[in-house]
């Protein structure tokens, strides 16, 4: 077979690779940039969370939550270039329900969790088809900390003004009865490809 007929017969197949998605290579470069959103996020937000803590006690602290955790979530979204959220199945904010896609992941990680595997370890990612287009998808594991506890630890241990302040701010409260070391949530990513 002469090389034309070899590069027709190869340029389809060639092309079908490149429509596939990323390379491994790309992949890796978002899933370190993912990874890195993701820490900023959660080290940003604990940071202003343990300030306000010690400034103004577990009430004032809800605030951070309520207001800071969206405000930091955007800017993370923006420094890095994609979205990045905080989600639960047992959320706080309405805003913060998963999609399929996050509760399936958060249950994976939490059989993972289960399975022995470190808190910290806890991430995964995807290429997954959406009606727009493929999307890189990533998850990481927000595991309840000691910190965590006071406003979703077991509902009979938190503070009354605490109660107070959560139902007037959250009055659909599902994201209590946690303890140390369990998955409360997901930071998710995402990035459209």
């Amino acid at each position: 077979m002469k090389a034309p007929a070899l590069i027709a017969l190869a340029l389809p197949v060639l092309l079908a690779g490149c429509a596939s998605g990323p390379s491994a290579e790309e992949q890796a470069a978002m899933v370190a940039d993912a990874r890195k959103a993701a820490a900023a996020l959660t080290q940003r937000l604990g940071g202003e969370l343990k300030t306000a803590l010690g400034e103004k006690g577990a009430e004032g602290a809800i605030g951070v939550c309520k207001e800071r955790a969206p405000q930091i979530a955007a800017e993370v979204s923006k420094q890095f270039g994609l979205q990045a959220t905080r989600v639960s199945p047992k959320n706080r904010n309405p805003a913060a329900v998963p999609d399929a896609w996050e509760a399936e992941v958060q249950t994976g990680l939490e059989k993972r969790l289960a399975a022995g595997e470190k808190p910290e370890t806890l991430d995964t990612w995807q290429i997954v088809a959406t009606p727009t287009g493929k999307q890189f998808r990533y998850a990481k594991a927000l595991p309840v900390l000691p910190l965590c506890l006071t406003c979703h630890g077991d509902p009979a241990a938190i503070p009354a003004g605490v109660k107070a302040r959560l139902a007037a701010d959250y009055p659909l409260d599902k994201a209590t009865g946690y303890a140390p070391g369990m998955v409360r949530g997901i930071v998710s990513i995402k990035r459209p490809l």
